[in-house]
């Protein structure tokens, strides 16, 4: 993401906040975890059990220093996995590209190469990484998981479909259509398929996918070297299972 892009979204609602009014006991998926942004807070929620999912060597690497500076010692309830989510277990290539001579972490993606944005600042280091597929951990306790894969969402859930209509999580995702054009028609269908309304929230105001505009919610350069967005830029989308959406909206605005 953008420097400062979290600002632009104009929302009051953030992903920890959201997690942590909805928490329910069980396992809570961080599926791009990086250095534990998330992965952190959600270890702290009682009677939690945390699965992070980080196939970036270097940013896996601090994930485990966080936890450990975090908890003085490994933390039992924490499950770090050194691999990407899809729909099939294997390996895959994650790429990350090198602006000006710096990594560009957050940008790492197994769904593009950047290829079309090579130049003489763009430069792209590709890394062999495992791929795992959430439903083959037969997971029976899942309340909550976090999406975060530059342009993977889709076969994340492809991959999670009978875990998430097994354990009715709510969910958090990060979607753009910089980084895959369709994105957000296709993800919101499919999770609408699987009896979920997808929300984003914005000025404190939560609003369905359909009052997203594209246009001017969802404008960004998918080139690592543009920094240009949309103001506001809406990215973070909000999951609810259908059955128990209206409560769980009403708790999230009174959290507001």
């Amino acid at each position: 993401m953008y420097a400062g892009q979290r600002r632009a979204t104009g929302g009051k609602m953030d992903e920890a906040r959201f997690h942590s009014v909805l928490h329910r006991p069980g396992t809570l998926v961080d599926a791009g975890a990086h250095d534990g942004l998330l992965t952190l807070p959600l270890a702290r929620l009682p009677a939690s059990r945390v699965l992070a999912f980080e196939p970036l060597p270097p940013a896996f690497a601090r994930l485990r220093a966080a936890l450990l500076a975090e908890f003085g010692a490994p933390p039992a309830h924490v499950e770090c996995h050194a691999a990407a989510l899809g729909d099939h277990a294997g390996e895959i290539t994650l790429a990350m590209p090198v602006l000006d001579g710096v990594a560009q972490e957050q940008w790492a993606s197994t769904a593009k190469d950047y290829a079309a944005h090579l130049s003489d600042r763009v430069d792209v280091r590709r890394f062999a990484v495992p791929l795992m597929r959430l439903d083959d951990l037969r997971l029976d306790d899942v309340t909550g998981m976090k999406i975060d894969a530059e342009g993977a969402e889709y076969e994340i859930l492809r991959g999670a479909r009978e875990t998430l209509l097994r354990c009715r999580p709510v969910l958090t995702l990060e979607v753009e259509e910089r980084h895959r054009e369709g994105s957000t028609w296709a993800v919101p269908a499919f999770l609408d398929a699987l009896g979920y309304d997808v929300l984003f929230e914005l000025g404190g105001a939560w609003l369905p996918m359909a009052a997203l505009d594209r246009a001017t919610m969802q404008r960004a350069s998918p080139d690592p070297s543009v920094f240009e967005a949309s103001d506001p830029y809406v990215f973070v989308f909000y999951a609810l299972p259908r059955e128990h959406a209206a409560g769980m909206l009403a708790r999230l605005q009174a959290a507001a």
